[in-house]
């Protein structure tokens, strides 16, 4: 676990599920396995957990358990399992947005620029575009828009016109010839961290992320039964965002619906006010765990 990803707020997110005997229990990020093993240790003999990750690699890590199902899928189809495997509705769903660690530090995988390496950045390898389809095919005011969109990257126009004047000269494939192109314009004693958003952005257009979590978050007010809890981890605003909007207001929007007599009940109601943080020991221990937030909620 810990060598191909160390779990966030492990005994946080578990314990926010607050199982219960013969319960069903969803992780839809399976990754290294940190957050399923810890629910597989706390459940009965009854009780059974779903484990999904897009990521084939990921699901070789799953322990062999009898109450565990594997799915390699997307998240966004959890509705189509639940009903698949012959359950009702689910007591608990666990989802930690996070890249796995596995991910970043596979070279292979182009996710990081700290490696020359192919601008692949697919969480599910048989999916069929790459980042270098993106940045050598999209037009310029598209990567434009994704950078600023996904990853609030300053003079996002400026870097995409860099990009499209340098793969009419050649194709842009690997994270060094990015880097390389990129290298003038980065902000002196921040390069890494403007690097990261522009990666940030590449990758989540790649795996349409925001589609994906947008499509999952709205159908959990169906999957979970009543009193069901939602724990979710994010990393980032934009998801943060459609979190806390679906909490507050039943959609991943933000947009209040009331009834023809102007009542609006949301399906969801907060566990805490405030999103649960990482320990300032667990931030030392795993730096990736900095801008972490669980926030959870119970389904009414």
């Amino acid at each position: 676990m810990s060598a191909y990803h160390i779990p966030v707020l492990l005994e946080e997110s578990v314990s926010a599920l607050a199982l219960k005997r013969g319960g069903v229990y969803a992780d839809v990020t399976f990754g290294g396995g940190g957050h399923s093993r810890l629910i597989l240790e706390k459940m009965d003999k009854e009780s059974r957990l779903i484990a999904m990750d897009r990521d084939s690699e990921a699901l070789e890590n799953a322990p062999k358990d009898k109450r565990l199902i594997l799915v390699h899928n997307n998240y966004r189809f959890l509705s189509n399992y639940v009903r698949y495997h012959g359950f009702d509705k689910l007591d608990g769903i666990l989802a930690d947005l996070g890249v796995s660690s596995h991910q970043f530090d596979t070279e292979e995988r182009g996710f990081s620029f700290r490696f020359d390496s192919p601008l692949d950045m697919r969480m599910n390898t048989l999916a069929k575009h790459t980042a270098a389809d993106i940045l050598n095919s999209y037009q310029e005011e598209s990567i434009a828009d994704i950078l600023y969109k996904y990853g609030e990257v300053e003079k996002s126009r400026r870097i995409a016109q860099l990009i499209c004047r340098e793969r009419e000269k050649s194709e842009i494939k690997t994270t060094g010839h990015l880097n390389s192109l990129l290298a003038p314009v980065l902000p002196k004693f921040s390069e890494h961290k403007y690097l990261a958003k522009i990666y940030q952005a590449l990758r989540i257009e790649v795996n349409e992320e925001m589609r994906a979590l947008e499509l999952f978050l709205d159908s959990t007010k169906d999957i979970l039964k009543s009193g069901g809890i939602l724990a979710v981890i994010t990393y980032h605003s934009l998801e943060d965002r459609m979190v806390k909007n679906l909490i507050k207001s039943g959609n991943t929007s933000g947009e209040v619906v009331k009834d023809i007599y102007g009542r609006f009940d949301s399906p969801f109601e907060p566990v805490s006010k405030r999103p649960i943080l990482p320990t300032e020991e667990e931030i030392a221990s795993n730096t990736r765990a900095r801008s972490a937030k669980l926030r959870v909620a119970k389904k009414l």
